[in-house]
């Protein structure tokens, strides 16, 4: 009996209903030889500092740099239950082997094998390799089963992914955070992330707008402009100049322009037309998309490629068919679709490029959420728009004299609309505002002709500093990020993975480092501070575009793990030993609250906790750990927390207390007050009474 694990609930039952597993059990589905199982996400984890010894749950300088000799994994609470059950049924004597069928991706071979190896099962392991959710899909990836060893590299690179973020994250952030008294969240991509945001934002503060200005004449129809000036009065003494004179049309040019087609989405173009047209985050777009693809209605989110295998080419034929018969911007469309312009083999890896299945004939489009409605039309307009003829457009530019002067006026004239008419009319049917690229089409012009009852003036305007990124911009950004220095044969540059980028965006939002103001994404001055400080190989975009080329390179076998960890290993240590002292320029960055006596060390960063007025405070403004003198749990007991009880709560982690009142019994007791910190805004106490001595015989 094969044993078949997929990444989620919802995926199994689609994977179990095909395959004929309809026996219902506590964590698995039965039937027709298979068992199907489920992960939960992450059922494990790489291990926190305390796991490698006491000396790391403070933080403190002189046990830097953390790095494990040997890797160790902790089990979520939360879903150790199901871990149990895909332990039980991997070592069961009724399952002869294992198909992983998580998500075909470098995260999700890391969350099948590290089960795998957690229940230390020695079956022989297989691959289900798909990007699609839909029946055939399944039952073709079944009958193409591949051996598990031959995705023993996307393994390696996933934990080269997941312990480098381990060792830069814990290590930068611990020792940053000591050096300035404050805690400061370091990470191997977020961090070059942030320094995007950061240089962007001190562009715009340094920018100073100057005035400019343009004389122009207008000829009947059209107006042409002149050389752009800082100078006023030099542009109103040209104004001045042909005022009440004629223009002559010294030349004429006219060249026959091919705007081609779009290609297909992967997933970060996805993301920034989502976020440009819905004003969807790259959170939202990618939830939206997963959640099409687990009903069926979308193939595989994860992917970096934009075209389909040459096998594809009769099932977008028949999607492109459909969408021409059922869709007002499909029935645009005319002749015959250019199937071959998105089709190319070499430029396919682990996934092809987004696209809806066939299975959209068979939905009630209205019934869908709003989100995914948006989502799922967006592909299918650019299916559409990738396989349909190239806009072409005529471009003329002129030139005048008038006075001596020269002037320059250019304009437009479409030829064939092609691809831009399905887009305007998908634009146009969800209220989107169509962009105006229709230029000028400008009258007939003929080299020597002479124009008469010109009028004159002098437009201002101002310089505009640099816009601020967008999801959009800023996904392109992390995308490019590196790529003019990274070596042309790199297959992967830039900041993270579409897989990975999202949620990149979500944490420098969460930790504060980065405020959404409607679509801009604007650094806090917490996340200024944190790049100021930051060493340029932390925060670099160049040399975590490296990493993730030679992430790449370990999927491809092209350079072993153990000699990209050794580099990512020697970073942290050569780190630390740089860093040994803060820089006494950054100092006034993070002022430290003195005022106040010290009264013990705080669980959570290591800094001083100091006495205030309503309570016992960590020093470290961001870590928010503090012991409120009148909180509920003491005034309950008629209790309040003094001075010597903060001091033993810090120093031993609990403290012996008389005269706690019990309000249900309504009498006085003694007992342990221990401090329950789990890390959240408030901290929690409980009750430890003393054991009772037996009685004597």
């Amino acid at each position: 009996m094969k044993l078949v694990i997929a990444e989620k609930p919802s995926v199994a039952l689609s994977i179990a209903k095909v395959l004929g597993a309809t026996d219902w059990h506590n964590g698995y589905v039965q039937g027709s030889g298979y068992i199907v199982s489920w992960c939960v996400g992450h059922l494990m984890e790489l291990a926190g500092t305390e796991a490698y010894g006491e000396q790391y749950v403070k933080w403190r300088y002189d046990t830097l740099p953390i790095v494990p000799p040997e890797w160790k994994y902790s089990v979520k609470k939360d879903t150790k239950q199901q871990l149990d059950v895909l332990c039980r049924l991997m070592n069961s004597k009724n399952v002869d082997s294992v198909v992983c069928a998580t998500d075909a991706g470098r995260e999700g071979e890391l969350i099948f094998r590290l089960v795998y190896q957690y229940a230390k099962c020695k079956k022989p392991m297989e691959r289900l390799w798909i990007s699609s959710m839909e029946d055939q899909a399944i039952r073709d990836g079944f009958e193409s089963l591949r051996p598990g060893k031959d995705y023993d590299l996307l393994f390696a690179a996933a934990l080269c992914r997941s312990q480098a973020d381990w060792l830069v994250g814990i290590n930068a952030t611990r020792l940053f955070s000591v050096l300035y008294h404050t805690k400061l969240n370091v990470g191997r991509v977020m961090s070059p992330t942030l320094a995007l945001l950061v240089k962007k934002e001190a562009e715009i503060q340094d920018f100073q707008s100057k005035a400019f200005y343009v004389p122009e004449i207008t000829c009947g129809d059209f107006t042409a402009s002149g050389e752009r000036t800082e100078d006023k009065s030099t542009a109103e003494k040209i104004a001045a100049a042909c005022s009440n004179q004629t223009a002559t049309v010294v030349s004429v040019e006219k060249q026959n322009k091919t705007v081609q087609p779009p290609k297909l989405y992967d997933l970060t173009t996805l993301q920034r037309d989502c976020n440009r047209i819905f004003g969807f985050t790259a959170k939202q777009t990618l939830d939206y998309l997963q959640t099409l693809y687990e009903k069926k209605l979308a193939t595989y989110p994860r992917t970096d490629s934009q075209f389909l295998t040459e096998d594809m080419r009769d099932t977008a034929a028949a999607l492109i068919e459909y969408l021409r018969a059922y869709s007002d911007y499909g029935k645009v469309h005319g002749g015959n679709p250019d199937i071959a312009r998105v089709t190319n083999n070499k430029k396919v890896t682990d996934h092809h490029a987004i696209i809806p299945t066939m299975e959209l004939s068979k939905v009630i489009f209205s019934e869908l959420p709003k989100g995914e409605q948006c989502v799922l039309s967006l592909i299918a307009e650019r299916l559409l728009c990738a396989t349909a003829q190239p806009h072409i457009f005529e471009a003329t530019s002129a030139e005048l004299s008038c006075s001596g002067y020269p002037f320059t006026v250019k304009g437009k004239t479409v030829v064939q609309n092609g691809w831009k008419e399905i887009e305007s009319v998908f634009l146009s049917q969800i209220k989107q505002k169509v962009s105006d690229d229709t230029a000028l089409s400008l009258p007939t012009l003929s080299e020597g002709q002479t124009l008469d009852n010109i009028a004159v003036n002098v437009r201002e305007g101002k310089t505009s500093p640099p816009k601020r990124y967008t999801e959009d911009t800023l996904l392109s950004a992390m995308e490019n990020a590196g790529a003019d220095e990274t070596p042309d044969d790199a297959e992967r540059k830039g900041l993270g993975t579409p897989a990975t980028r999202a949620a990149i965006l979500e944490k420098l939002v969460s930790t504060g480092f980065v405020e959404r103001n409607k679509k801009l994404l604007i650094p806090t001055q917490k996340g200024i501070k944190l790049i100021t400080v930051l060493p340029d190989n932390i925060k670099s975009p160049l040399l975590t575009a490296e990493w993730e080329s030679k992430l790449k390179q370990v999927e491809r076998g092209e350079i072993n793990a153990e000699h990209f960890m050794r580099e990512i290993q020697t970073m942290c240590r050569e780190l630390v030993q740089t860093h040994s002292e803060p820089e006494q320029r950054f100092l006034s960055l993070f002022p430290r609250n003195n005022s106040g006596e010290v009264v013990g060390t705080c669980p959570r960063c290591g800094s001083a906790v100091r006495e205030g007025q309503k309570g016992f405070y960590c020093d470290n403004s961001d870590c928010k750990f503090a012991l409120w003198k009148d909180n509920y749990f003491f005034r309950t007991k008629k209790k309040t927390v003094t001075k010597a009880i903060a001091a033993a709560l810090l120093k031993e982690g609990r403290v012996y207390v008389h005269d706690l009142y019990s309000e249900k019994a309504d009498k006085m007791y003694s007992a342990f007050i221990v401090l329950d910190d789990t890390g959240d805004k408030y901290v929690n106490y409980k009750l430890e009474f003393p054991q009772k001595k037996g009685k004597r015989k």
